[in-house]
C-alpha cells in the first residue's frame, strides 16, 4: 500500500484579506500558516507534501516555504490552471475565478499514486487532526466501497470575531458516519453562539456549538481523483450555461453525489482542536498570539 501523502491547495488569492495571506508569516521567525500543518504533517508520519498552486507563485513558494520544506520532505509542485478543462470546453471570456476545490486536486491526479489528506493552506488544523488521517489511511482502503475521512470541528471552535464565514454543516449518524453536508455562507457568532442567515442577515437561525463542520481536511484514496475527474463534465453542462463567472467544483459536491449512490462512506473524525485561520486581515494577531501561546508551551520549536 502507498503511503499517504499530504496535498495543500494553495492556489487561491485571499480576496477578503487583500493579498497572498498563504505567505505570510505569523511569528517572529518567518513562519507562516503551513510551517505548522506540514510539521504537524511530519510527526503524524507524512512523508511527503504536493503544492497546489498557481503557476506564476512558484518562485514566491520556493522562497516562502518550498525551500525549507525540501529538506524534509519529498516535495512536488502542481499547477491548477483554468484552462485544464475536460474535452471542448473552454474558459468563458472574463472569467478570473478558479474552479474550486475539487478541480484543485485534479490538478495533482497525475502525481498522486495512492492515499492522500487534503487540507487548505491558509488553515491550522492541529496536531490530533494529522494523527487521526494518517492512521485512518493506513488502515483503510477502498473496497466495494470508498473509505474516505474527514475531520469534524466543532462549529464554536472554527469561528471568528471579525465577519462572517462558510462552512460545511455535516450530519453523521449513530456510528460517527457523514450523511450529508450542507453549505452556509453567512455564519457568526450572536449572543455567544454560531448562527446562520439564509437571507443575508434579516434573520438569524442559531447553531448548536458543538455541531461538526468540515475545514476541508479530507483523507482520500487515489479512487477519489477518478471520480471527481469523471464528474467534472457533468458539472459544467449543468452550471455554465446559467452560472458561467462564478460556478466552482467543490470537494463537498462530489463526496455528497458518492454517499447518496452508495459507492463511499466518509468516516468524521472529531478533533477538540481549535481552528485557526485568516479569514480576514483583522484575523491575523489572533493567530499570531495562538501560535505564540504553543509555542511557549512547548507544542512547536521555535525554529523548526
Amino acid at each position: 500500500m502507498e503511503k499517504p501523502c499530504l496535498v495543500i491547495m494553495a492556489a487561491g488569492m485571499g480576496s477578503r484579506y487583500g493579498g497572498l495571506k498563504q505567505i505570510d508569516p505569523v511569528d517572529p521567525e518567518g513562519h507562516i500558516v503551513m510551517d505548522f500543518s506540514i510539521y504537524d504533517a511530519g510527526e503524524a508520519g507524512f512523508e511527503k507534501v504536493v503544492f497546489i498552486i498557481k503557476k506564476e507563485l512558484e518562485d514566491a513558494f520556493r522562497t516562502a516555504i518550498g525551500f525549507r520544506v525540501e529538506q524534509k520532505m519529498e516535495v512536488s509542485y502542481v499547477y491548477q490552471e483554468p484552462t485544464d478543462l475536460p474535452g471542448s470546453f473552454k474558459v468563458p471570456e472574463e472569467r478570473t475565478k478558479p474552479w474550486g476545490t475539487a478541480h484543485a486536486l485534479l490538478a495533482a491526479r497525475h502525481i498522486i499514486r495512492g492515499p492522500f489528506t487534503a487540507i487548505n493552506a491558509d488553515d491550522y488544523y492541529g496536531k490530533q487532526a494529522f494523527r487521526d488521517m494518517f492512521r485512518f489511511l493506513t488502515e483503510n482502503e477502498d473496497d466495494r466501497q470508498y473509505s474516505y475521512a474527514m475531520s469534524g470541528y466543532a462549529l464554536i471552535n472554527t469561528l471568528t470575531e471579525n465577519g462572517s464565514v462558510s462552512r460545511g454543516i455535516c450530519r453523521t449518524d449513530a456510528n460517527g458516519y457523514l450523511q450529508d453536508i450542507t453549505e452556509r455562507t453567512r455564519i457568526e457568532k450572536k449572543d455567544g453562539h454560531p448562527s446562520y442567515s439564509p437571507d443575508d442577515g434579516r434573520t438569524w437561525i442559531q447553531v448548536p456549538d458543538e455541531t461538526p463542520v468540515s475545514m476541508n481536511m479530507w483523507g482520500f484514496g487515489k479512487s477519489f481523483l477518478h471520480e471527481a475527474g469523471m464528474r467534472f463534465t457533468a458539472f459544467l453542462r449543468q452550471n455554465l450555461p446559467s452560472n458561467p463567472m462564478k460556478c466552482e467544483y467543490y470537494i463537498p459536491t462530489v463526496v455528497d453525489e458518492l454517499l447518496k449512490e452508495g459507492k463511499a462512506t466518509v468516516k468524521v473524525m472529531k478533533t477538540n482542536d481549535k481552528w485557526y485561520g485568516i479569514t480576514y486581515k483583522e484575523d491575523k494577531p489572533a493567530v499570531q498570539a495562538a501560535i505564540a501561546r504553543m509555542k511557549a508551551g512547548g507544542l512547536y520549536p521555535g525554529e523548526f
